[in-house]
């Protein structure tokens, strides 16, 4: 679901890209209003949560691989502009440092994976539990609530991504009538990309969503602010969920035992073999050198660095969130000063 660069037209990336900069303003305001200095650091957890399930791939009918997301887990942790703001600096991340996902196209990945997918996982949720009575329903209602939404919100990001992908051949083509940017029609990309998702991707995003979520729960309501289950269990340790964060980047190695690459993710080569020839827009497009490709580093066996990856995002999303947390806790903190003098 990770649009590489060069698959759409700039034209496409730039409306996508400017229709979430009002989402992202509206997002961080929110999440400053609503979340106080620990929770805010705790946005930090729940985006590396979202970034490694990202990296574990699996199988899908017909050769490809998909991944779960995790966009409805952090919305039912801390709030759906919550879960924007994490998945956009996990997006973010895995394209500048990892190559996964077009800098380009990082609108257009951010329209579909973190205001699409959360927004949807979480409205359906709301919707599924009924209003006003979320307090009051058994644990199996809520799971199965969960698991709906979650399955609904990475469904509805993948044909919002199938369908940037399939219109890009009847609205942008060269002279001779050729596909500029990605060559495959609406009639192509859409079966191609859901039915795999709506078979089995879905299925492991609502599997990851209720057990990361059940997990957080058990050993540490009191971070959770979006549902009523804070203080609802006794104890509250981010321990568990520290280890519980490691135990998944070492396993995600587990991810390179899919075989084949995403639809829609080929390298322009591989692309030149499905279709015969490249795309003229494609053809010596933007390219961006990230300093980890794939995931991988220079001298490790593949496993290796895929693990070692996996540590570094984790690592970084939590020490960025833990540093803006201080940061917006000092400035509210000298506000007060301020007020307090005045």
């Amino acid at each position: 679901m990770h649009i590489p660069d060069n698959y759409l037209s700039p034209q496409t990336n730039g409306v996508l890209a400017c229709a979430m900069i009002p989402v992202w303003a509206h997002c961080a305001r929110r999440v400053r209003r609503d979340l106080d200095q620990g929770h805010l650091a705790f946005l930090g957890v729940a985006a590396a949560f979202s970034f490694l399930l990202m990296m574990f791939n699996v199988p899908l009918p017909g050769g490809t691989t998909g991944h779960a997301v995790g966009g409805t887990l952090v919305a039912l942790l801390l709030g759906p502009e919550a879960a924007c703001v994490a998945v956009s600096v996990a997006l973010a991340l895995q394209a500048l440092l990892f190559g996964d996902g077009g800098v380009l196209a990082f609108g257009a990945n951010c329209f579909n994976m973190a205001f699409v997918l959360p927004f949807v996982g979480y409205g359906v949720y709301r919707h599924v539990m009924g209003r006003g009575r979320e307090a009051q329903a058994g644990p199996a209602r809520k799971r199965a609530a969960m698991a709906v939404g979650a399955w609904c919100g990475i469904n509805a990001a993948t044909l919002c991504a199938a369908v940037e992908l399939g219109i890009q051949p009847a609205l942008f083509r060269d002279a001779a009538g050729g596909a500029l940017f990605c060559p495959y029609p609406l009639s192509v990309s859409v079966p191609a990309m859901c039915l795999p998702c709506l078979l089995v991707a879905g299925a492991v995003e609502a599997t990851a969503t209720v057990g990361i979520y059940e997990f957080v729960r058990r050993t540490a309501p009191g971070c959770i602010v979006a549902t009523p289950d804070a203080g609802r269990t006794a104890g509250s340790s981010l321990v568990p969920v520290s280890f519980l964060v490691l135990g998944l980047a070492v396993a995600t190695p587990l991810g390179l035992l899919a075989q084949g690459d995403a639809w829609g993710e080929w390298g322009v080569p591989a692309l030149a073999e499905r279709v015969g020839a490249v795309p003229a827009g494609m053809e010596g497009g933007f390219a961006f050198g990230a300093l980890m490709p794939d995931y991988s580093l220079a001298g490790l066996p593949s496993f290796a660095g895929y693990a070692l990856s996996a540590v570094i995002g984790a690592a970084s999303l939590v020490i960025a969130f833990k540093l803006l947390s201080g940061a917006l806790g000092r400035t509210a903190s000298d506000a007060g000063d301020e007020g307090a003098k005045a």
